[in-house]
């Protein structure tokens, strides 16, 4: 019999190394190819020929990555084993007009991101990252990882009904932050700015994408330490483990029967659809030239599609204390329990029972507990790149990931123990 899987803050204390260091997207794959190439992967070109030799192999393009590992004598029609996450969280991203202000303030103009809790991000400390775009095509990574922002809320001596009504929000209106003062508000303020802080000439950038996120670190809470409280925990935990994942297995002692592969995308939070994200070609591509890099045909590329199995691995919810009767009343994960695994008849999840066998099976050969969660009838779930995935690629799919609180909110919440688990679960199910 396997033995359990033994707790390893060390898993969790690098997990808040990344998260702190990813703020966006695009830091989050830069983070993650950083890793792969300590384990000896490789990044190739899309618009480069593939040689079809072993070993590890990544593919990057904007806030995705593919990465897959070859196992030595592994046949063209051999299956894969794939893990996917997505990169992006909620979250207000810069406007193409930034700079904007009122009444003696300096603000940002910003567009609401996905679905965030809104309240969250008020009167909190806020940088800004992303991405720039230089003239010659090229881009540069910018972190501003100091109080730079803040969206004030509005004074209780203002809105003396807020305690009885709740606080309503405008996205238009109450979202944009202040960063300074000034009557004269300039055009090109913000890209200037950030040009300076980057070490780029002035007029260098003429295209942005930039997203703000919260300053404070992620930490151990509680009075044994046995939280984690961080941001962009939705997907950046699943991103974390699956890379950690993967990287074991291809510098392990054993030769996994499947080609092990890690798939993050990018624009999960807004359904998918992009040459970045789950919907899109992405994946496929990168599967189907494997193949064929190797010398497989058509049929093997059917073939290999046709062994395929896929856990997506993102976040759900943790029965809350404070709302139980919001859950399924048989259905209530708890944090510290190990992995989630997802059910909707409805395929708002992906999982069926020859999924969930092949995920127990996993579960069981890392020694991992793992728990069950649906939604509570009268609340329609939400979804995942799980089903998008299934319907896609034609493979199979599971829809797996860790149970946290605060889902949606600048800061979530999660058992310090459940990010090691998902990464052992996710190790043995990619070593299979």
């Amino acid at each position: 019999m396997t033995e359990p899987a033994r707790f390893d803050r060390g898993h969790t204390d690098d997990l808040m190394t990344f998260l702190a260091a990813s703020p966006s997207p695009y830091h989050a794959v830069a983070n993650a190819a950083e890793r792969l190439e300590k384990a000896g992967f490789r990044q190739v070109a899309e618009k480069d020929a593939w040689e079809g030799t072993s070993g590890g192999k990544y593919v990057l393009r904007g806030g995705a990555i593919v990465a897959w590992y070859v196992p030595e004598g592994a046949a063209p029609h051999t299956p894969f084993r794939i893990v996917g996450a997505h990169t992006d969280s909620p979250n207000l991203r810069v406007k193409p007009l930034p700079d904007s202000g009122a009444h003696g303030w300096r603000q940002v103009a910003v567009e609401i991101y996905g679905g965030p809790l809104l309240n969250s991000w008020l009167d909190r400390d806020l940088g800004l990252a992303g991405r720039l775009t230089l003239r010659d095509g090229s881009t540069r990574l910018v972190n501003i990882d100091r109080p730079l922002l803040r969206v004030p809320q509005l004074a209780i001596h203002l809105d003396r009904t807020v305690t009885a009504d709740g606080l309503k929000l405008d996205k238009q209106r109450h979202m944009q932050p202040v960063w300074g003062l000034g009557d004269d508000v300039q055009g090109g303020d913000l890209i200037a700015f950030l040009e300076e802080a980057a070490g780029l000439p002035a007029g260098e950038v003429t295209g942005w994408d930039l997203m703000t996120h919260s300053v404070e670190p992620p930490a151990y809470l509680g009075r044994d330490g046995d939280l984690l409280a961080g941001p962009r925990m939705d997907n950046l935990l699943s991103v974390h483990a699956g890379t950690a994942a993967l990287a074991a297995v291809a510098s392990g002692a054993s030769t996994p029967a499947s080609i092990p592969v890690l798939a993050a995308f990018d624009h999960e939070e807004n359904g998918s659809q992009s040459d970045t994200g789950a919907d899109g070609p992405l994946l496929g591509n990168v599967l189907e030239r494997s193949v064929f890099a190797r010398g497989g045909t058509y049929e093997d590329r059917a073939r290999a599609f046709a062994g395929t199995v896929c856990l997506s691995s993102d976040t759900g919810h943790a029965v809350h204390p404070n709302y139980a009767e919001r859950h399924d009343p048989t259905h209530h994960p708890r944090v510290n329990g190990g992995p989630i695994l997802k059910v909707n008849v409805n395929n708002r999840y992906a999982t069926d029972g020859a999924g969930r066998a092949d995920f127990t099976a996993a579960c069981e050969a890392a020694g991992v507990p793992f728990q069950s969660f649906v939604s509570n009838n009268s609340m329609p779930c939400g979804t995942t790149i799980g089903p998008i995935t299934a319907a896609r690629h034609g493979i199979r799919t599971v829809d797996i990931g860790v149970a946290i609180l605060s889902m949606h909110s600048a800061r979530e919440l999660c058992g310090a123990d459940d990010p090691f688990l998902l990464a052992g679960a996710l190790a043995a199910f990619l070593e299979r």
